[in-house]
């Protein structure tokens, strides 16, 4: 018996590997307490970053690429910078009726210019995710026209949180085509999936290759035109050149080329700019009427939120911007956003804005109101649309 104990093998001599393994230490404290420090940080700066200057701003940018569009599709050229292009046409933007419109103050229907004060600025939260989608060619395009309220639709149309677009002007398709899309495209701001890209130069809609240039980039490219009465646009675009150039001739010698006889002058850029029937011509050889939506430059004064609502409508987005997002101000007499993208405080457009025009002779204005009066019927018959400047 003994012996047979002493051979056989002991409970106690059992492999260590056949008995449970005592659970793992818990980590140390610190490490715990560091992980912990870490997490807070990280989501203080989140915080903090997110909220600089546009805390009241953060609730409508948050919606960024969280489906506040109407229609959910990748944007129209959605490619990488060396991949195919692919297409995608917008909704069709609804047919309404422009309420006549009549003289306006120099204000937002005269905030075209090209303005240092318009680099991309990107809201807060979306720089912090700098890395995040990507750089589309354009889908849409303000075209024009200058002096025609350009500036403001742009700043008006980037309060909503889903178009993205350049604050300069790009002048690519007057200027810079040479330099080729890729050039182009790299100008843009990144967008996420259901973000519209945008831009804005007021010259392309009187440059005779721009209709087919942008056709070849798109045929799906929407075009914006901010029109407004042709005199008011002509003595505005003069007060610009004025307020650079003081030693220029005065408005009268520039409009006409006989005083006497009351031959005007078309060769001149601030009255041809508005024989928009002429211009309107060209683009219609190249891009649907459906594809262009013509924008109350008096309207834009008058009722922002509601030719805001036309636009938005047109370029398939929900109607986030409306009155709340306006007050007028009286000083400049024009409309002012209450918050600006990327920020919350009120903003106003340049010191620029808002120049009083030179007094102009009563015959004067009345000769080029008979001279505009048959383009503008034809333009209303292109268009749909009696804006009412006769």
């Amino acid at each position: 018996m003994g012996q047979r104990l002493s051979g056989s093998r002991s409970c106690l001599d059992v492999p260590g590997r056949l008995l449970p393994q005592p659970p793992p230490p818990p980590p140390p404290v610190r490490r715990k307490l560091a992980l912990l420090f870490a997490m807070l940080c990280i989501w203080l700066y989140m915080f903090l970053y997110s909220c600089s200057g546009s805390c009241a701003a953060a609730p409508g940018l948050l919606l960024l690429g969280a489906g506040s569009r109407v229609a959910h599709a990748p944007p129209a050229l959605a490619s990488g910078r060396d991949g195919p292009p692919s297409r995608l046409a917008f909704p069709a933007a609804p047919a309404t009726q422009l309420a006549p419109g009549g003289a306006t103050a120099e204000g937002a229907a005269s905030q075209e210019e090209q303005s240092p004060e318009a680099p991309d600025s990107p809201s807060p939260i979306s720089s912090f995710f700098g890395g995040s989608g990507s750089k589309q060619l354009p889908q849409a395009i303000i075209i024009g026209v200058k002096k025609g309220g350009t500036r403001a639709l742009l700043e008006f149309l980037r309060v909503h949180p889903d178009v993205r677009a350049v604050g300069a002007e790009p002048h690519f398709f007057d200027r810079s085509y040479d330099k080729g899309l890729a050039w182009y495209r790299d100008l843009m701001p990144r967008t996420l999936e259901g973000q519209i890209t945008m831009e804005k130069t007021p010259s392309y809609f009187v440059t005779r290759e721009a209709p087919a240039r942008i056709s070849a980039m798109s045929k799906d490219t929407k075009l914006l035109v901010v029109v407004r009465d042709p005199v008011t646009r002509a003595v505005s675009d003069y007060t610009q050149t004025l307020s650079k150039r003081p030693d220029i001739p005065s408005f009268e010698s520039l409009a006409f080329r006989n005083r006497t006889a009351g031959l005007v002058d078309r060769a001149w850029s601030a009255i041809q700019i508005g024989l928009y029937a002429e211009h309107l011509q060209r683009w219609l050889r190249h891009f649907p009427a459906r594809q262009l939506l013509f924008v109350s430059g008096e309207r834009l004064v008058r009722d922002p939120a509601g030719e805001l609502g036309r636009v938005q409508d047109f370029l398939g987005l929900k109607r986030i911007i409306s009155d709340k997002h306006f007050y007028f101000n009286q000083t400049k007499g024009f409309p002012c956003l209450k918050k600006a993208e990327g920020s919350g405080r009120p903003h106003c457009l340049g010191k620029t804005k808002g120049r009083p025009h030179p007094e102009i002779d009563g015959r004067v204005l009345r000769r080029l109101r008979d001279f505009y009066r048959p383009f503008n019927r034809k333009f209303y018959q292109m268009t749909g649309h009696d804006f009412g400047w006769d």
